[in-house]
């Protein structure tokens, strides 16, 4: 019953950690090209959005299985 608890926590803290940062950068894929003595590099980042019913359900699932008696 213990692991069920902390797999509660966890999603209730991502669950509030994804409704307070509903965004994230992450880098994406890197480019370099040599051309002579010149060197270029091209470095992107990529966004990605969490939806807010994501970060809703995980944080009521995350309290209903903190709920759940420890005898059922």
């Amino acid at each position: 019953m213990k692991a069920i608890k902390i797999v509660a926590v966890l999603l209730v803290a991502g669950g509030l950690l994804a409704l307070t940062y509903r965004n994230f950068n992450y880098p994406k894929a890197e480019h370099d090209a040599k051309l002579g003595s010149v060197e270029f590099a091209v470095k992107s980042e990529g966004t990605t959005h969490i939806p807010e019913w994501a970060g809703v359900a995980a944080v009521v699932l995350g309290t209903l299985l903190l709920l759940i008696p420890k005898k059922l």
